[in-house]
């Protein structure tokens, strides 16, 4: 089978030769080594063996959003961006003028590390929430998405692997507005506030994912946010409201379609599994065994294996630390219980990847142990 073959075969669950295997984020696609821009982690010679790992044997899944006319245009949105340098570091303040107040929210990115640290966010209590709620609505027009960077995307890729569309869900534009610690407090105690601000969300999103659905049928679908909902930060009932509710419009929309929409739930997911089933979605990750998270990858597919395709579930701090001979164990023991049994299929991938400018030797030999058992399984 090409790679692309196997990966699409695994979403639909179908007969593969083997399970694919994939590094997440690294795919050999848009990392570049060449590229001199300082913010650029890439460009360390650490990271040359893995970016031609990816390429040339993995059954690469990149990741792309699809964009609208005149989306970004800070005068629809109210919001004045500020950018400057400090100590090597590249610094964002966003205001937003919201009727009485101004809201503010900074970020910090470091050149020797691949994230972006949100060291003050933009809604800080209920007055804030309550104003940003008064702020119009997005008035893009949503009905010509363009899927140019995508289509390009999968032109160049070929039969080496697929292209997925990445979407968050209304619950992570609203969560990541706030500190971890005020928005816990605010989704568990301003219930109908939330769902306010849950469903302003809501209807750019759903139109947003409407049309790329259509422009887009029958690809694979990534959507984030569901782990903002999980325990210890919500109660399962809270998971039904935040999530369930406003995540299955959404997948309903991709496979009318013909899409297969993934959800992307971190942490602790045993308690919620049958919640995630009732969003319809047909495919899983990353499931994090414990102590990351809270459920074996052995358990999900003995309970859950015909409704969902399962990614993972090697974890990120594993594949960073562990020798390879002991990495080797974790690798063995996914594809094992990945593909027990009947069910749909499994991809082999770990939880995240390294984020840091320099790649230790170990970290690739532990890439090379998963690409070298999942070719033999």
């Amino acid at each position: 089978m090409t790679r692309k073959e196997r990966l699409m075969a695994s979403i639909r669950g179908q007969d593969v030769d083997r399970p694919p295997v994939c590094f997440y984020e690294i795919t050999g696609y848009d990392e570049n080594p060449f590229d001199k821009d300082p913010f650029n982690i890439y460009s360390d010679p650490s990271w040359k063996p893995v970016i031609e790992l990816a390429k040339e044997k993995t059954d690469r899944i990149v990741r792309r959003s699809a964009s609208f006319k005149h989306e970004g245009d800070n005068r629809k949105t109210h919001t004045d961006i500020k950018r400057h340098m400090e100590d090597g570091s590249s610094y964002e303040v966003h205001t937003v003028n919201a009727g009485s107040r101004i809201l503010t929210s900074k970020t910090r990115r470091d050149p020797d590390v691949n994230t972006v640290w949100t060291i003050e966010h933009l809604l800080k209590n209920v007055g804030d929430l309550e104003a940003w709620l008064g702020l119009p609505d997005e008035d893009f027009d949503f009905s010509n998405p363009d899927i140019s960077g995508f289509i390009k995307a999968e032109n160049d890729l070929g039969d080496t692997g697929i292209v997925m569309v990445d979407s968050a869900d209304p619950l992570c534009c609203v969560a990541q507005l706030f500190s971890m610690e005020e928005y816990t407090i605010m989704a568990l105690t301003e219930n109908s506030l939330f769902h306010r601000a849950l469903e302003k969300t809501a209807k750019s999103l759903y139109a947003r994912t409407e049309a790329v659905a259509k422009a887009l049928p029958g690809r694979l679908w990534r959507i984030c946010g569901p782990e903002y909902a999980t325990p210890p930060y919500l109660p399962p009932a809270l998971f039904n409201e935040y999530v369930v509710k406003y995540v299955k419009p959404m997948v309903d929309m991709i496979q009318r379609h013909g899409g297969y929409a993934r959800v992307h739930c971190h942490g602790n997911i045993r308690h919620v599994l049958d919640l995630i089933v009732e969003t319809g979605c047909v495919a899983i990750d990353p499931i994090e065994p414990p102590p990351q998270g809270d459920v074996e990858l052995g358990y999900v597919r003995e309970k859950y294996g015909m409704n969902f395709t399962l990614f993972g579930n090697l974890e990120a701090n594993d594949l960073e630390n562990l020798a390879p001979g002991e990495f080797e164990k974790k690798i063995i023991t996914a594809l094992d219980e990945g593909t027990a049994g009947t069910g749909r299929g499994f991809v082999l991938m770990p939880s995240a990847c390294p984020y840091g400018r320099k790649l230790s030797p170990n970290v690739m030999k532990n890439y090379g142990k998963m690409v070298e058992l999942a070719e033999k399984y």
